[in-house]
């Protein structure tokens, strides 16, 4: 079994996964690098994380059964163990219509790849963790949902209610774990500067500005990395199903004055 702890994380190859990599290769951690598509971007991602890292790409789409079997055989086969998963692959609303317009096709790639997708590669790896508890560090799941998941936004429904659900996947999977001392963690974005958000740039700029959030800056994949890191570390071991906003304070109510 390889000495290193080993983190497998769902949608690595750009933005807000790509800065969880980066993370726990500083971290010294082994990283399994998923990607659903973009080979040359999850490449990058695997630059980044710096000579002498620890790193494999790993292709699958989690939406799919088959895609995540092969993903989790992939790393036992590299490394024997998995003693992080972070469910961090997502897809957004397939042309964000509004929820009196919106389709089928979108709720079914929606709901796949960010709703069941998490729910069934986190109990294939849970299976393997217990077997493996004697040699793991710190077995820790971490969900990466979303602001969305208690801010509406009536034109990605679909997003909204798998950002949702994700909150129960997370809390299902804490109670169902402690037992084995596997802890399980929610992680909610809140603008983050990646390239899902450089078409709204302009706006989420002057919002942020005008005090959409009480700190007054984008926030940066790096953020939701240390975050994740921090949660997995053992530095909070009696903590389950907690939800980490890091958001820059935007899920704060603040009474008008």
């Amino acid at each position: 079994m390889h000495p290193q702890p080993v983190a497998l994380v769902t949608g690595g190859s750009r933005g807000i996964g790509r800065g969880i990599c980066r993370e726990f290769a500083r971290h010294s951690y082994a990283v399994a690098i998923n990607y659903a598509g973009n080979e040359e971007a999850a490449s990058q991602t695997q630059r980044l994380l710096g000579e002498g890292a620890e790193a494999e790409l790993c292709q699958a789409d989690v939406g799919c059964g088959a895609d995540r079997d092969r993903l989790v055989d992939q790393v036992l086969g590299r490394w024997g163990r998995i003693d992080v998963l972070v469910n961090n692959a997502g897809v957004t609303s397939v042309g964000r219509r509004d929820i009196l317009e919106a389709t089928e096709e979108s709720w079914d790639r929606v709901l796949a790849v960010n709703l069941k997708g998490p729910f069934f590669l986190t109990q294939r790896v849970a299976r393997e963790m217990v077997r493996l508890l004697p040699h793991l560090a710190n077995p820790a799941v971490v969900n990466i949902s979303s602001l969305s998941a208690y801010s509406a936004s009536t034109n990605r429904g679909d997003y909204c209610v798998s950002k949702t659900g994700l909150g129960a996947v997370t809390q299902l999977f804490a109670l169902r774990l402690a037992e084995h001392g596997i802890r399980v963690f929610e992680v909610r974005p809140g603008i983050i500067d990646t390239d899902m958000t450089a078409a709204a740039r302009e706006r989420y700029t002057r919002l942020i500005a005008e005090g959409l959030t009480p700190i007054r800056r984008w926030g940066s994949p790096e953020d939701v990395g240390r975050a994740v890191v921090a949660l997995v570390s053992g530095a909070i071991p009696f903590s389950t199903g907690e939800v980490v906003n890091v958001d820059g304070g935007f899920h704060l109510r603040k009474f008008p004055v």
